[in-house]
C-alpha cells in the first residue's frame, strides 16, 4: 500500500519511547506515583478555533501555553462527528459501534444508556485506588437507570443532558443541573461554574496527597446557545426563556436565528480562561508535576467555527467534523512545544491511561484504541486503520496512512488527506487498489459492529430535528 509511515517529532525515538515508557509507568515527576488525570473536553470545538491551531480573530494564551508546555497532535480525531458517540468511546476506549448506546448521534432522550456494568476508563481506575470525578457534561442517560455515578464517577456536578442555556441552565424551560444525583439550582455562567466546582475537586484532593485521580472536565462551550458571558449574552438568555424556540418543534436553545462571530469568540475566550483558572489552581496545590493534562473536543467545530485546512463541520466525516485539538502535556514524558501528526482518537485515551496507572482494560471488553506513550514520548505506533461512520447521509470512512475511504450521500470517494486536507482531489479511480484496500476494511471492520435501523441521527433541519427528538410541532 501507498502512502508514509507516520512521521515522528521529537528528540526519542519509537524504540526509545516504547522503552521508556515500559519500565518507568506513568513517568510522573513523584517517583514511584501514579499519575493524576485531568482530561478537559471541549463541546463543539473546531480544529481551527484555538490560536495555536491557526484561529485569527481572536486569541487562547492559556491553550497556546499548554500546547506551548506539551505535545500538539494535527492528526488527532474525534470517535465521531457528534457528541454523545465520542463520549461512549472515550470512557469505553472501544469503538461506540460496540455498545448500544453508541449508535445514538446524538442520544435524545430515549430510554437509553450507557449500561452500568460496562466497565470504564473512570470504573477501571477506581478500582486501581484513583479517585474519580466527573465536572460537566454527561450525555449518556438519564437517572435512575444510567449515570456518572453508576458507570464509574465517585463525584458528578453538571449535565446530564446534551446542553443548557449557560444562565439559568435550563432546556425548554426544564433545569438539568445536577450535584450528584439531586437536582439543583445554582446562579452564575455555566462555564465559570465548571470552572469553580473544578477547582473545589482539586483543592479536596489536596486533602488526600497520596491517592491518586482522575478529573474529567467536560465544558458545554461553546455548544450553542450562543450566549457569551456580557449584556449581550444574558439578554439572549432572557429572550430564550422568554419567547422560547423560534422555530417550532426545536429546542430553544437550538438557537438556529441566534450567534455571530463576536460572541462565539467570547464563548471560546472564556473557555480558555476558565481553563488557565483550573490550571492555575494546579499548580499552586503542587500538583501540576505529578499530573497528566489532556485538552480535546467531542467533534469538529460548527455555524461559527473555524475548521481550516477542512472542509465539513460536526455531523460529517469530512475532516472537518472529526478533526480537532488535541493537545497533551504529561511531565517527565512529552517534550515542550512538540507537534506529532501519528493519527489518535479519543478511544486511545483509556489504555494510555491504564497502563500508566499499572492496570488494563477488562479482558472481556478489551480496547479499540492504543498506548499512545510512545508518541508522547516523541516516537511513533505502528500503522493501523482507523475507522468511522454515520448514519446521516450513510456516511463511513477509513483512514490508513495518508489515505482516507470515504462514502457520503450515496458516492465514494479516497483522498490523500495529507497532501490534500481539502479533500478535493478524488483518487478513486488513480489509486484504485488502494480504494478498494480501504473500502474492503471497513466492510470487514462494520460487519463486527452493532447496528440498530431505529437508532436516531442528528440533522440539521428543524423538522427533522423535531422528528429525532420527539418533539411536538
Amino acid at each position: 500500500m501507498k502512502g508514509d509511515q507516520f512521521t515522528r517529532r521529537g528528540a526519542i525515538g519509537a524504540a526509545g519511547a516504547a522503552t521508556l515508557a515500559a519500565t518507568v509507568p506513568g513517568l510522573a515527576h513523584t517517583p514511584g506515583r501514579k499519575p493524576n488525570f485531568l482530561f478537559i473536553m471541549a463541546d463543539d470545538l473546531g480544529y481551527a478555533d484555538l490560536s495555536c491551531y491557526g484561529r485569527r480573530e481572536y486569541e487562547t494564551p492559556v491553550l497556546d501555553g499548554l500546547a506551548a508546555q506539551g505535545l500538539k497532535f494535527t492528526h488527532g480525531y474525534a470517535n465521531s462527528a457528534v457528541c454523545s458517540a465520542t463520549r461512549v468511546g472515550l470512557i469505553t476506549g472501544r469503538y461506540q459501534y460496540r455498545v448500544r448506546v453508541g449508535l445514538e448521534e446524538p442520544l435524545g432522550n430515549r430510554e437509553i444508556g450507557l449500561e452500568p456494568s460496562h466497565p470504564t476508563m473512570p470504573s477501571i481506575l477506581r478500582d486501581a485506588g484513583y479517585h474519580t470525578g466527573l465536572v460537566g457534561k454527561w450525555h449518556l442517560g438519564w437517572l435512575p437507570r444510567f449515570g456518572p455515578k453508576l458507570s464509574g464517577y465517585d463525584e458528578f456536578w453538571g449535565i446530564r443532558g446534551g446542553g443548557v442555556d449557560y444562565f439559568t441552565h435550563n432546556v425548554n424551560g426544564q433545569p438539568d443541573l445536577w450535584d450528584g444525583d439531586v437536582q439543583v439550582e445554582e446562579v452564575g455562567y455555566m462555564t465559570d461554574l465548571m470552572a469553580d466546582r473544578a477547582i473545589e475537586y482539586l483543592d479536596a484532593r489536596a486533602g488526600e496527597a497520596d491517592k491518586p485521580w482522575l478529573l474529567s472536565l467536560h465544558f458545554t462551550a461553546p455548544h450553542w446557545p450562543w450566549e457569551a458571558n456580557d449584556a449581550k449574552g444574558r439578554a439572549e438568555s432572557e429572550r430564550l426563556a422568554e419567547h422560547g424556540p423560534t422555530i417550532p418543534g426545536s429546542l430553544d436553545i437550538t438557537h438556529f436565528d441566534g450567534g455571530d462571530m463576536e460572541t462565539y469568540a467570547g464563548m471560546v475566550t472564556s473557555l480558555d480562561a476558565n481553563v488557565g483558572r483550573v490550571l492555575a489552581r494546579l499548580a499552586e496545590l503542587g500538583m501540576e508535576q505529578d499530573t497528566v493534562v489532556v485538552f480535546t473536543s467531542d467533534n469538529g467545530g460548527e455555524r461559527f467555527s473555524d475548521n481550516w485546512p477542512f472542509t465539513g463541520i460536526k455531523t460529517e466525516l469530512l475532516e472537518g467534523g472529526m478533526r480537532v485539538p488535541f493537545i497533551v502535556k504529561w511531565p517527565g514524558l512529552t517534550l515542550p512545544g512538540t507537534e506529532t501528526d501519528v493519527p489518535a482518537l479519543s478511544m486511545d485515551f483509556l489504555p494510555t491511561f491504564l497502563a500508566a496507572a499499572g492496570t488494563a482494560p477488562h479482558p472481556d471488553y478489551p480496547s479499540d484504541g492504543v498506548d499512545l506513550r510512545p508518541v508522547l514520548a516523541g516516537g511513533t505506533l505502528p500503522e493501523r486503520t482507523l475507522f468511522w461512520r454515520f448514519w446521516a447521509k450513510d456516511q463511513k470512512a477509513a483512514r490508513r496512512g495518508r489515505y482516507k475511504y470515504l462514502s457520503i450521500g450515496g458516492e465514494e470517494y479516497l483522498f490523500d488527506v495529507v497532501a490534500d486536507p481539502l479533500e478535493r482531489g478524488n483518487l478513486k479511480y488513480r489509486e484504485a487498489e488502494i480504494f478498494a484496500d480501504l473500502k474492503g476494511q471497513f466492510n470487514a471492520w462494520n460487519a463486527g459492529m452493532l447496528s440498530d435501523p431505529e437508532a436516531s441521527s442528528y440533522r440539521f433541519t428543524p423538522r427533522e430535528l423535531a422528528d429525532h427528538f420527539g418533539w411536538d410541532s
